[in-house]
């Protein structure tokens, strides 16, 4: 079977606070200096949820990132994990698009491509955390969704899904081509294998403009988005410290009692 990954490079959510700043002009994160970028976590889950249907049903995994030409990190991170091809979408035209924009530029990758019976993505990016490119993706291609999967299985001409609901789980089928939202709860992703950790680093990621994959000017145009980010700050934090006393413990644990029960 073919699988599509689609897969976001974003900031190591394990940099120090300090180091995120906001640049209030043109509301986008500064990345910072000396940070590497990684893999989104719910798309390194999407990867896993590949590899093991790969491992299961043989076939072939194909990897796309929309970003900076330096996606390709996160192209040859996946294919460490098992993959076998991948391709970065990187093109002025592609900056800073919003939901649908996004979802655009990687189904017309996904038509350029060709043949596929899944198509995998995080159930949301890790930094905007939208959730919203998935079910949007699978709408242009014209293919079945299912959202929050924690299990996928092939059966017969249908992929099988256990999805995450509020109350529990419920198991979902749907005819292939089809695509798939992967939850946090698939499971911890696979740690690179040595052999292919080499073979990933010796992998020339092509890259794929505009004009490469047909993409239209006026689905691109930012004034046709259907979203605008007014505002983009650090939340602030405020912190108040009060040291509760009494001329004895016990005084001072009444003290403590009444003031708690104020706040309550």
């Amino acid at each position: 079977m073919n699988i599509i990954v689609c897969v976001k490079q974003v900031l190591d959510p394990e940099i120090p606070p300090a180091k995120f700043k906001i640049d209030p002009e043109t509301k986008q994160v500064i990345p910072p200096a000396g940070v590497p970028p990684v893999i989104s976590v719910y798309d390194e889950r999407a990867v896993e949820a590949a590899c093991r249907l790969k491992d299961k049903n043989k076939g072939k995994i194909t990897v796309i990132s929309m970003g900076s030409e330096k996606a390709a990190d996160v192209i040859k991170h996946a294919i460490s994990m098992g993959a076998d091809d991948g391709f970065v979408l990187s093109d002025p035209a592609f900056e800073n698009l919003d939901s649908f924009g996004t979802a655009y530029v990687l189904s017309k990758a996904i038509q350029k491509i060709g043949a596929y019976d899944l198509v995998l993505c995080g159930r949301q990016a890790a930094d905007w955390g939208a959730g919203q490119v998935g079910s949007i993706l699978a709408e242009m291609l014209g293919i079945p969704v299912i959202t929050l999967a924690c299990e996928i299985e092939v059966a017969g001409a249908n992929v099988k899904v256990k999805r995450i609901v509020s109350d529990g789980f419920e198991v979902l089928e749907a005819p292939m081509p089809s695509l798939v939202t992967v939850s946090s709860e698939i499971g911890m992703p696979r740690l690179p294998a040595g052999m292919r950790l080499m073979m990933a680093r010796k992998k020339q990621v092509p890259v794929w403009k505009a004009a490469d994959i047909g993409a239209e000017a006026s689905f691109l145009d930012k004034g046709n988005a259907h979203t605008e980010v007014t505002g983009l700050s650090v939340p602030s934090r405020k912190i108040e410290c009060e040291i509760i006393t009494g001329a004895t413990p016990a005084e001072a644990a009444a003290n403590l009692a009444a003031k708690l029960a104020n706040l309550i």
